[in-house]
């Protein structure tokens, strides 16, 4: 796994399953997740909302379900880990919290638009574009390098890439069609 001594002072070894431990909670909050968006997706195409890039939308799950798929399968239960990606883990979930508090019941996993909506300025938006699509590229390139999994972080990065190519493209048109709104922080 982690066969370079420089990074032997990095590595935490617990003698227990911690790293399916880690990859019980990534799958067990990506399920979670995914339960709320269908609750608030419901909710919004009540309200009159429109969905923007469905098409693309199972490669997305496929994606993402790919990548949890080549971890569990790559991932020894008592996989030594790197704790310092633990850390920027642990910050990046976070962040995932902040962006899913600041939408609330706006945050989806599909890309749901309506006029009657607000634009969202507030929380990460104000600092950056789109920060939840930060957030899942720096958590596929974080969690294989965890175990040391060096080919799944270049080849999901990879995948994850192109797929938001498309989906911000289609993001970017629904909000453009907003353009006017006022913004809410």
């Amino acid at each position: 796994m982690m066969a370079s001594p420089a990074l032997a002072p990095f590595v935490w070894s617990p003698g227990w399953p911690a790293a399916w431990a880690v990859l019980a909670f990534l799958t067990a909050q990506r399920l979670l997740e995914l339960v709320y968006a269908q609750k608030n997706t419901r909710a919004l195409l009540a309200r009159g909302a429109v969905e923007h890039g469905r098409d693309h939308y199972p490669l997305m799950v496929a994606i993402h379900a790919g990548f949890l798929a080549a971890l569990w399968f790559s991932t020894a239960s008592d996989a030594a880990m790197l704790w310092p990606l633990l850390i920027v883990f642990a910050l990046l979930q976070a962040a995932r919290l902040w962006v899913l508090a600041t939408l609330g019941p706006y945050w989806t996993t599909r890309i749901i638009s309506s006029p009657d909506f607000p634009r969202i300025s507030g929380g990460p938006y104000r600092l950056v574009r789109h920060p939840n699509y930060w957030v899942v590229t720096l958590e596929i390139l974080t969690i294989p390098l965890i175990f040391g999994h060096y080919r799944i972080a270049m080849l999901w990065t990879i995948l994850n890439a192109g797929i938001l190519f498309v989906r911000i493209r289609s993001e970017n048109v629904a909000l453009r069609a907003r353009s006017s709104q006022k913004s809410v922080a």
